[in-house]
């Protein structure tokens, strides 16, 4: 049959009309098939405290265990820092805190500073100063997040941030969505509701603050399943305080092993809220069909807690890893890590690949095939080539960690190295005559890090110290100094790494929220403790858990170095610690603002002389005098300056 001749142009209109339209539809769905980026970075994640590893008898992380079933776990992860702040700006950077200056989590703290700058002096019992660190992520950096926002991705942070309020929250960060919007270090208040995030209330009257995070990622994906998006998810979990479902807590109680270092049933039920999080993000992804275009990052900000207490023990053990969070050794930086990203990494596989948070941010840029800002450098490495199961070249990562604090394991300011399976730890000036000092392990054969083998092998260390040396100056760190102020008489090596375990901060689980307690004599006591006034003395009668009393001062004393002076007699246990709050910071009491006492428990009186410094006005104080049940009484009690004046005076 012949065609009609009016009819051929009309059928070859049609049918480039309708391949145009299937071009067209199938190059929107090519604009839009962006992989989907989720990074979740648990908070105080130690390496032990998930099943990732076979290192725990006692947690339970079957969502973790799914991730990795999906993607590549790495068995030699490394935070920037063994803080929580520097790692997160090391995050968002792909920058070392030795360049950015952010080398303590102070960024909840009222006083902007955006340069380091190196401290004159320190304590005479310390070899180095300590320099004074950046306490706010500088907008002028060029964040991950703005990189995803500016390649058509919608961003949303949600849980922690911890480096800065608001001109320097995530809304200036690149993030289009921050949920709560809280520049705390840790939940507001507690766990379970209620709790204290300003304008962000729970939803029903006991809701778990991580529930709420992952219900809030989930409507998030919801609502932009047809959009490339950036769903940066840093969990509170498992940062203090520590609390957590009474019903959960109770299921761990009866499972506790007392000769296993982790027997702590709090922290082994945050970490099960901390792992239903994670499965709540995998069935999302699931259900919107989502996983296969979704690479998923999981990793922690630094090692596990192992100078709080907590149910009568640490919060966890890194163990068979030395130390802890704020130290130097493998248990304060090195923790999980898993990275999912389909059509790349081979599903359940592993790497020993040696890698360091600010790997991430060059790793999203090689995986999506989008170029770094002219003249943007990273101090991390794409761990692509170790996605693909290749051999990851890197000459080596350091640590940079010029602080000191007073936790189990804690070192003099240092900085460390890890070439291969070799560990160097320089400490800032610890030598003699203001030389510094080393630690050297191989890790390889001393996991544990028992064995230091810096004299037996100088060359070595001769030659990984001048890697340090290369990098301090690359990335123009602000060092510690010689103190001018030591005194070797007052100076005891013996200290070093010593540390009693501290208290919280914190108030320990609740059902309900009991009754608050009136004031005696002005001071506020928690619910674990009752106050009286009986013979010119204010009597604490501690029912155990965390005993604590605050005191709101009428009109703010100057800052300085001060001293609480009182006398005490004791029938309970444990030592003190005391707190306090200086002018224009939150309400909450932080242990970073905290000094521990010795207490003698012989029912009989002792005086006690606590000192302490402010860089600002002080506001209040807190007192916790002691960790368990018994009767206490306090007299005399008076705060003066350096040189003994009475600045303030209680009378009971």
């Amino acid at each position: 049959m012949q065609r009609s001749p009016l009819n051929q142009p009309f059928f070859i209109v049609s049918f480039f009309a309708a391949f145009l339209n299937l071009y067209s539809g199938v190059m929107a769905a090519g604009a839009q098939r962006k992989p989907n980026v989720v990074l979740i970075l648990a908070d105080d994640l130690g390496w032990s405290d998930t099943t990732l590893y076979g290192t725990t008898d006692f947690y339970r992380t079957p969502n973790i265990q799914r991730l990795a079933a999906r993607g590549m776990t790495f068995t030699h992860a490394y935070s920037a820092s063994p803080l929580c702040s520097p790692t997160r700006a090391s995050v968002l950077t792909g920058l070392s805190p030795a360049r950015t200056g952010i080398t303590t989590p102070n960024c909840h703290l009222p006083a902007v500073v955006l340069t380091a700058t190196a401290a004159t002096s320190a304590s005479p019992i310390q070899k180095s100063t300590q320099p004074n660190p950046v306490t706010r992520l500088d907008t002028r950096y060029y964040t991950v997040a703005e990189m995803f926002q500016d390649n058509g991705y919608v961003t949303a942070h949600f849980g922690k941030w911890h480096l800065g309020p608001e001109p320097y929250s995530p809304l200036q960060h690149g993030f289009d969505i921050d949920v709560p919007h809280w520049a705390g270090p840790g939940p507001a208040g507690s766990y379970v509701a209620p709790w204290k995030f300003p304008d962000f209330d729970p939803q029903t009257p006991a809701e778990h603050i991580e529930d709420r995070m992952a219900d809030e990622a989930v409507r998030f994906m919801e609502k932009h399943q047809d959009k490339p998006f950036f769903l940066n998810y840093w969990m509170f979990s498992v940062h203090a305080p520590f609390d957590a479902k009474a019903k959960l807590i109770e299921q761990y109680r009866s499972r506790i092993n007392p000769s296993d270092p982790q027997r702590s049933p709090t922290y082994a039920a945050m970490i099960e809220s901390m792992d239903d999080a994670v499965g709540t993000l995998l069935d999302t992804l699931d259900r919107l069909q989502l996983a296969e275009n979704t690479i998923i990052i999981f990793a922690s900000d630094n090692g596990g807690n192992m100078y709080n207490e907590v149910d009568g023990t640490t919060p966890t053990s890194n163990a068979p890893l030395r130390g802890g969070k704020a130290t130097m050794y493998e248990g304060g930086i090195r923790g999980p890590a898993i990275i999912a990203a389909p059509g790349v990494t081979q599903p359940g596989s592993r790497s020993d690949a040696v890698i360091q948070s600010c790997d991430y941010y060059p790793t999203l840029l090689d995986l999506l095939d989008i170029s770094a800002q002219p003249e943007q450098t990273f101090d991390g490495v794409s761990l692509a080539p170790a996605l693909k199961s290749q051999p990851l070249t890197r000459d080596a990562i350091f640590t940079y960690f010029p602080h000191a604090p007073g936790v189990p394991d804690w070192l003099p300011p240092a900085v460390s190295v890890h070439v291969g399976d070799w560990k160097l730890i320089r400490l800032f000036h610890g030598g003699e005559n203001g030389k510094h000092r080393y630690k050297l392990y191989d890790l390889s054969q001393d996991l544990g890090e028992r064995s230091d083998l810096a004299d037996k092998y100088p060359e070595r260390v001769q030659e990984m110290d001048a890697r340090i040396d290369a990098f301090l100056s690359d990335t123009g760190a602000v060092v510690p100094l010689p103190n001018p102020k030591f005194d070797p008489t007052k100076y005891n090596p013996e200290r070093e790494g010593q540390a009693t375990l501290k208290g919280s901060g914190s108030k320990q689980t609740r059902n309900e929220p009991a009754p608050r307690q009136k004031p005696i004599a002005g001071w506020q006591a928690d619910n674990h403790c009752t106050l009286a006034i009986a013979d010119s003395a204010l009597q604490v009668i501690s029912s155990g858990g965390d005993p604590h009393f605050s005191y709101l001062l009428p009109k703010p004393i100057p800052a300085g170095e001060l001293t609480l002076r009182f006398t005490m007699s004791s029938q309970s246990t444990g030592n003190g610690q005391l707190f306090w709050r200086e002018q224009g910071e939150a309400k909450a009491f932080h242990r970073d603002r905290s000094v521990d006492f010795s207490v003698t428990h012989d029912g009989q009186s002792h005086e006690y002389d606590v000192k302490f410094s402010t860089a600002t006005p002080l506001q209040a104080l807190r007192v916790d005098p002691s960790r368990s049940a018994g009767k206490l009484k306090l007299s005399n009690l008076r705060l003066t300056d350096n040189e003994g004046k009475i600045l303030y005076t209680w009378k009971f």
